[in-house]
């Protein structure tokens, strides 16, 4: 199932393109010249989130914001599972179809164990990473793991099916006061179906079944990404990923880190302080 939306060409200004993946065929795009940035979503975004950053980067920066199987503009496959672990492997795929090399990694919320596990094989071709509002290592937090077994039971997943209940009452319901109308129908547009939406509704099960490749990646990212110049950009006012669990967990795992606090920003970081966050990037990666 492909995705029947054209966006806004004022509002994302790019040029869609193609890849297809052993598994399905992924969106993503492509803008600029300069040195690679990788850009990796969360739930229940798209590349849209990152709109504004690359439209400020993408003069100096050759921008790269991927949307997964079952997110934005890209394919559902009726055969995919759409567990963290197969989002990784299609990541790693994308990543060696476009050869980058010498190149530089955002992750933000499930964009941060699917980047940083994609590139963790790829070590050696990393320049930088940026991470805002994630974790890679096992999400033990009660609330956290609450939110998992309330939304992966048959009433809660019935509603996001039905209902898009993660893009209306979580992403919407933060950015209320921030998006203007037409920006928060292009969360909903690529959602617009039950059938469309079901690798969404996979992401609050993986919070509890994906600690496999969340264990592996507790270990992997500072063995092999350790000493790889970081950057953090953190919305101090998120409830999801906590700043005073979160960002001592971050230092003890980079010895070359930057931290960036955005102070009234909550977890969706790109919609609140994207002037913040292109400046911070452009700071640590010139």
């Amino acid at each position: 199932m492909m995705i029947d939306f054209v966006p806004d060409g004022d509002l994302y200004p790019f040029e869609s393109r193609w890849f297809d993946s052993s598994a399905g065929r992924v969106h993503y795009i492509d803008e600029g010249t300069g040195p690679a940035i990788l850009f990796c979503h969360g739930a229940p975004a798209w590349s849209f989130l990152y709109r504004n950053i690359v439209k400020d980067l993408r003069d100096q920066y050759r921008c790269i914001a991927v949307d997964y199987l079952g997110f934005g503009l890209s394919e559902r496959p009726a055969r995919f599972g759409y567990t963290i672990a197969e989002h990784t492997a299609v990541l790693g795929e994308l990543i060696d179809h476009l050869q980058l090399d010498d190149f530089v990694v955002m992750g933000h919320d499930w964009g941060g164990p699917i980047g940083l596990g994609a590139v963790t094989p790829r070590a050696d071709r990393v320049r930088g990473i940026v991470l805002g509002n994630t974790v890679f290592w096992p999400i033990e937090a009660l609330a956290n793991r609450a939110f998992s077994a309330i939304m992966s039971s048959r009433p809660m997943q019935r509603r996001i099916l039905e209902q898009n209940f993660l893009v209306e009452r979580v992403l919407l319901a933060e950015l209320r006061h921030t998006l203007t109308a037409a920006e928060a129908d292009h969360y909903r547009a690529v959602q617009q179906t039950a059938e469309a939406r079901r690798g969404l509704a996979m992401m609050p099960k993986e919070i509890r079944a994906a600690r496999p490749l969340l264990d592996q990646l507790a270990q992997d990212v500072p063995a092999l990404l350790g000493d790889k110049p970081t950057l953090l950009v953190w919305g101090m006012r998120d409830m999801v990923f906590r700043p005073n669990h979160c960002i001592p967990r971050m230092r003890a795992a980079f010895t070359d880190l930057d931290v960036v606090e955005l102070p009234h920003a909550r977890h969706f970081i790109q919609e609140h302080a994207s002037d913040a966050i292109a400046a911070a990037i452009a700071k640590r990666f010139p």
